[in-house]
């Protein structure tokens, strides 16, 4: 008759199918094959629609950043094209009291001059008030 621990111990590794041998809660049998199994899950969830609009968002976010360091310049069309910026994705939008439509990629926003270049601006804490 074998004891509970013998018997817990039939378990396979959940990434290589190695016999385990410890304790009955155990998955892995070596800190590779677990490093190896979150790695891959790893993989697979950032192929997720989730994480690939979040890059998106990311990245354009890190660019308007760059060419916008005084929090209020103009940058032309065809350099934000060029650094891979997506005029697709936003976060936000702000429609100003003048009827200028900015989009925000998290706190940095952009709006279309019509002449080839962007406005970019920095979001302020009056662009919170909600109109009644």
């Amino acid at each position: 008759m074998q004891s509970k621990l013998e018997n817990a111990t039939t378990t396979k590794c959940i990434e290589c199918g190695k016999k385990l041998k410890g304790r009955t809660d155990q998955k892995f049998c070596s800190i590779y094959c677990k490093s190896a199994f979150h790695y891959k899950n790893s993989k697979l969830k950032k192929s997720s629609i989730y994480v690939s609009v979040d890059n998106i968002l990311k990245h354009n976010r890190r660019i308007l950043k760059q060419y916008n360091l005084s929090g209020q310049s103009q940058v032309k069309e065809e350099v934000l094209i060029s650094e891979g910026f997506n005029f697709d994705y936003h976060t936000t939008t702000w429609k100003a009291k003048n009827g200028n439509l900015y989009y925000f990629c998290y706190e940095f926003g952009f709006r279309d001059l019509e002449d080839g270049k962007y406005m970019l601006i920095m979001w302020q804490d009056y662009m919170n008030k909600v109109k009644s």
